[in-house]
């Protein structure tokens, strides 16, 4: 099992929204739709998955708007009023899952990333291979291998 440094906790960029999580990551991954590259100004989003129950605010007061995502389903999206950082987002499907924007974490480097998804948008200078990293083209049907494989490395 991986040892963690201390809990998950993170903030947006101007330090408006704080929050917290209590539970452990179901899983971590890079998302390189559309959608996340322009969310992020970058390549790619850090996408973790975490229960919405185990999500704590600690400061601040999120605002929410509503997009259609890259494959087609409904997608909520939570962020900072005052600098517009997007925290997490979950889709409309009934789930007790978020989606937390990683790169708010306070420290994400004792994460790693078990899959790429949506690797048929990526940028063509990055290098995606790797050992023990899953790819996908576009959407996962399931997301069943991507949770094994982070349960597996977290295992041990």
């Amino acid at each position: 099992m991986i040892e963690r440094k201390n809990n998950l906790s993170g903030q947006c960029q101007c330090g408006n929204i704080r929050y917290r999580v209590r539970g452990e990551p179901l899983t971590f991954y890079t998302c390189h739709c559309l959608d996340c590259q322009k969310q992020s100004a970058s390549a790619f989003g850090l996408s973790m998955w975490v229960m919405s129950d185990d999500f704590e605010l600690i400061a601040g007061r999120l605002k929410f708007w509503t997009t259609i995502a890259d494959d087609g389903s409904k997608k909520v999206c939570a962020f900072c009023s005052q600098c517009g950082t997007r925290i997490y987002h979950m889709i409309d499907d009934g789930s007790s899952r978020i989606s937390l924007k990683a790169g708010t974490l306070d420290d994400a480097t004792q994460y790693k990333p078990v899959a790429h998804i949506w690797t048929k948008r990526a940028h063509q200078w990055l290098d995606l291979e790797g050992p023990e990293i899953l790819n996908y083209p576009d959407q996962p049907d399931s997301f069943s291998d991507i949770l094994e494989a982070w349960a597996a490395r977290e295992r041990g």
